[in-house]
């Protein structure tokens, strides 16, 4: 029995490598992909469009090995919570790979009309790199009290998002000759902000991982007090 436990434990962990390794590769595309549009790079833009072929095969293998696991072990309690945790973190990290070979794609249908101003694209896209690493960091540690950061950050990151999106109408209406590279630039920048909210999903998901506490759905003070072990209840303020 002990030796079928260690066996199990070994699975899991080889699992959870799995998911860090689709992590790492997920925030390199992230990283690439914008540095490919600020420095109108098309080779690099290529390149992370073509690696995404590594990141859909991690979430194959990812997926075959939570089936399997499910099958043969039939977990209980914190296992079976951490492989449906894993179900979840799987999908946001495939999604989270699309939206960078969206930026790259970008990239390279801005080339014949380059952007003029970035705004604030570089400090936007290194705020949203921090909240990808703060995640796979709080997932590889069980750090709910890093998960919750990453949950309060992403308010900063929306802030970011509508302030660029601000900007970027005002200059096509002074140069319209931007429009289409400032469209572009906005769209970089909307899905800098959804790669941002799968990132707090992941951060979601480790908090249900550790605890059992779904949530997706209570506002970031009500989490906090969710975890402090303190009574929740929706009609308080009524």
């Amino acid at each position: 029995m002990q030796h079928t436990m260690k066996r199990f434990d070994e699975e899991l962990d080889a699992l959870k490598e799995h998911i860090l390794a689709m992590g790492g590769l997920v925030e390199r595309a992230v990283g690439n992909s914008v540095q490919s549009m600020l420095e109108q790079n098309a080779k690099l833009a290529k390149k992370t469009i073509k690696r995404d072929r590594a990141i859909n095969a991690l979430e194959v293998q990812c997926d075959e090995m939570t089936r399997d696991l499910l099958v043969r072990r039939q977990p209980a309690a914190k296992d079976l919570r951490f492989i449906m945790g894993i179900i979840k973190l799987v999908t946001d990290l495939e999604r989270m790979g699309d939206l960078a070979i969206g930026i790259a794609k970008g990239t390279l249908y801005s080339l014949d009309n380059p952007p003029r101003v970035f705004s604030n694209l570089d400090i936007m896209s290194e705020k949203v790199l921090r909240q990808i690493d703060r995640a796979l960091e709080a997932f590889s540690r069980g750090d709910t009290e890093l998960a919750m950061t990453v949950i309060e950050k992403d308010a900063g990151i929306d802030v970011l998002y509508k302030r660029l999106y601000r900007e970027m109408l005002t200059y096509m209406v002074e140069y319209p000759k931007s429009i289409s590279s400032s469209i572009i630039l906005s769209n970089v920048a909307k899905n800098l902000e959804r790669i941002s909210d799968h990132a707090t999903n992941i951060a979601e998901m480790v908090i249900y991982i550790e605890h059992g506490h779904d949530i997706r759905h209570v506002d970031h003070e009500a989490a906090a007090r969710i975890l402090a072990g303190e009574d929740f209840d929706d009609d308080d303020d009524e």
